[in-house]
């Protein structure tokens, strides 16, 4: 036992570092283990840029450990063996990490009702969307002057508050993408004349954190497989009901992150490598789905064909790729489907107001575009 939870805090304080590490560079904009001549060692960061690190890294960590202790009582109330959180730390540098892949809890034993996987399930989403809530409103409610973005880009003084129309023309800008919830605290809480451009939000280590936070809670309650939404939907349905719909929901996610990836315009000396490793990842994606394999090729066909006729009607339209990978996850590593339960009973009238409350969540919560590269 000791020697368990000696893992889990040693996890969870390496996370601590990745992530203050991470965030720091985030704020400052700039990496402080590369520079021209290379990595650098130790890394050239000073003890105020630390503690502008763990702002963030505080944050966001905040987030994770809200939604996996909300998973880890509840089981712990069904009297469900489960291990503590554990933190998954990687650091790959500015504009390529945020320091974690975030966490989980293993269960060790069967979950036996629909009552208990709807609650194990829906408790961590609503515990982060508690926290979130609350970074989202310190955040915008304490939006920083224009001298603070200053020092970061001090080129941007010559423009004032008039820089977004001169600051964003290099191809590799990142900015985040938008969902309802966050644009609902631009529009009603912060003050206009201090809101940053979302270009810049990732200066800002608590909207930042809180953005990531949607960004998860979304994520987690995708209502397809053993996500979170999957074990909430899972509950509302039963088995049968909800595993004939998951698939559907897989295929329609599939369909939108892959528009716009292919060109119509084809040129097979230069584009036959997408095609093919397109078409190949459909196929890896669609098998798990189905016992016979022909039904699996007939779906990726088919979607293929599908995004091909939608680009071809509406030239501009453009899922979001990223969330390819994603697919893949949930169909070699998470799984589509959602096993059974001994005991199939409906849930109550209070759970299922509170499985549509999650829904309203996910919308609020749900990025099509989360990060956008101009």
């Amino acid at each position: 036992m000791k020697r368990n939870f000696f893992l889990h805090a040693l996890l969870f304080l390496i996370t601590l570092a990745t992530t203050t590490f991470a965030g720091a560079e985030w704020r400052y904009g700039r990496s402080f283990f590369y520079g021209l001549e290379g990595f650098i060692w130790p890394p050239a960061i000073t003890t105020q840029e630390v503690a502008g690190g763990l702002v963030f890294s505080l944050a966001f960590l905040g987030f994770l450990t809200a939604h996996e202790f909300g998973h880890y009582l509840t089981a712990r109330f069904y009297r469900v063996r489960v291990t503590l959180p554990y933190y998954i730390p990687v650091w790959l540098g500015v504009t390529f990490g945020i320091g974690t892949m975030g966490a989980f809890i293993k269960i060790k034993e069967r979950i036996f009702s629909r009552k208990e996987f709807f609650d194990i399930g829906i408790a961590g989403p609503l515990a982060g969307f508690v926290v979130a809530l609350a970074l989202l409103g310190y955040g915008f409610t304490h939006l920083p002057s224009m001298e603070y973005l200053y020092a970061i880009h001090p080129n941007y003084r010559a423009w004032g508050e008039n820089y977004q129309a001169f600051a964003y023309l290099q191809p590799d800008d990142l900015a985040i993408g938008k969902n309802l919830l966050f644009w609902l605290f631009e529009e009603l809480v912060a003050d206009p004349a201090l809101l940053p451009s979302r270009y810049e939000i990732m200066h800002y280590p608590i909207l930042f954190a809180g953005f990531l936070s949607l960004f998860f809670t979304a994520l987690n309650l995708l209502p397809i497989g053993q996500l979170d939404g999957g074990h909430i939907l899972y509950g509302m349905m039963g088995y049968e009901r909800f595993n004939r719909l998951s698939p559907i929901l897989f295929t329609i996610f599939v369909f939108y992150a892959g528009l716009g990836l292919l060109p119509l315009q084809v040129n097979m000396e230069e584009d036959w490598w997408k095609w093919g490793g397109y078409a190949l990842y459909l196929i890896i994606v669609f098998q798990p789905l189905f016992p016979d394999s022909r039904r699996g090729l007939l779906v990726a066909a088919g979607v293929l064909s599908g995004q091909l006729a939608v680009q071809a009607i509406w030239p501009q339209v453009q899922g979001y790729n990223g969330w390819l990978v994603f697919g893949l996850v949930l169909s070699r590593a998470l799984g589509v489907f959602h096993p059974p339960s001994p005991n199939e009973e409906p849930l109550s009238r209070g759970r299922l107001i509170l499985g549509w409350f999650a829904l309203v969540v996910f919308v609020l919560c749900f990025s099509p575009a989360p990060f956008i590269i101009d």
